[in-house]
């Protein structure tokens, strides 16, 4: 069994998923538990986007399925992303 991850390891871990892109990350402050994910390239475009909520962002293996749905996207989009793996 696998401990929940606090938002803290999952905005790290959602940091590494979009590399060489700048992930920006954040709660809204309407306390509905959901973490916004917004991917960035070099001139600050927005090429992707993603609401997580906190059932998926506290499961390791429910982020990493959402967060491997969102690399897909922007790979189909035609971004090129390094490689990633959920850390265990």
């Amino acid at each position: 069994m696998t401990a929940p991850l606090r938002i803290n390891e999952a905005l790290l871990i959602a940091d590494r998923a979009f590399q060489p892109f700048q992930c920006v990350a954040w709660a809204p402050q309407d306390g509905n538990g959901e973490l916004s994910l917004t991917v960035i390239d070099r001139t600050s475009t927005r090429i992707g986007r993603k609401q997580i909520p906190s059932s998926a962002y506290t499961d390791p293996a429910q982020l990493e399925h959402v967060l491997e749905q969102a690399r897909e996207e922007l790979r189909s989009d035609g971004y090129t992303l390094q490689s990633w793996s959920m850390p265990h």
